[in-house]
């Protein structure tokens, strides 16, 4: 439980009222980094509690999410380049918490948020991708509008290549020739086929822990996004640092790339 001092909570109602009336974004994507070194930071015993702490804070940055009316949410969960770069031990814990996570949390009785998986199941034990399946079908039924997009075993270039595998072979067994695809095709017949398709692109993407570059994540969605960066390792982004990410958002003249 994290212990709120009364000018923490004075400075956080100032900023809320700040944003009150201010164009908020219709969807943000999160890169949630720096779990590692916060556990380093912190002194704890080994830094994949690090991950365990990242992974318990989504709910709490979904519950900010929630109570301003911020209804598309996309977490960076873990990359493909996790997967294979890091220790067995290491993946195995953040598979074993991701599962915890989505079946204790996300899909709990009563959740406010439908779930969605972006990314590529086959890369993950097989334990973790029924999990997800499980969670994602718990969470059909969600009526409240609010979806949190989980990418897992997520890459932005593997998705626009599988993407434009799908359209080819769709086109293909349609009878179209490759001239006639190439003649016509259009970024929507693309985006159709993204493991995001039918959601919005992000309006605001944040990461933490003081990084600037986006990793692989979203890189097509993301073409028009707001960018902002965080020096806050995950574990300790505050609701202030959100709140000052979404006041710096409102300031903003989006061009939309103009």
């Amino acid at each position: 439980m994290r212990i709120v001092s009364p000018a923490y909570a004075l400075y956080a109602r100032r900023l809320r009222r700040q944003l009150r009336g201010s164009a908020l974004p219709r969807h943000i994507g999160l890169i949630m980094d720096g779990n590692r070194r916060w556990a380093r930071q912190v002194g704890l015993a080994s830094p994949s509690l690090g991950h365990k702490a990242g992974a318990e804070h989504v709910d709490d940055v979904l519950s900010w999410c929630e109570a301003l009316g911020i209804r598309h949410v996309t977490v960076f969960v873990c990359s493909t380049e996790n997967l294979s770069r890091r220790g067995e031990g290491e993946v195995a814990f953040l598979m074993g918490l991701i599962e915890q996570i989505v079946l204790d949390k996300l899909a709990r009785p009563g959740a406010r948020w439908q779930l969605h998986v972006a990314g590529s199941l086959d890369v993950l034990p097989d334990r973790t991708a029924h999990a997800l399946k499980v969670a994602v079908a718990a969470t059909e039924g969600c009526t409240t509008g609010a979806h949190v997009t989980l990418a897992i075993g997520y890459g932005g270039r593997q998705e626009v290549v599988e993407a434009l595998r799908e359209l080819l072979t769709e086109r293909a067994e349609s009878g179209q020739t490759l001239a006639e695809l190439a003649a016509e095709v259009a970024p929507e017949d693309i985006a159709r086929h993204l493991w995001t398709a039918g959601r919005p692109d992000p309006d605001l993407v944040i990461r933490t822990s003081g990084e600037q570059r986006m990793s692989n994540f979203l890189l097509w969605q993301s073409a028009y996004s707001e960018l902002y960066f965080c020096d806050a390792h995950w574990p300790a982004f505050r609701e202030v640092d959100f709140l000052r990410a979404l006041r710096s958002y409102a300031a903003r003249q989006r061009r939309q790339g103009a």
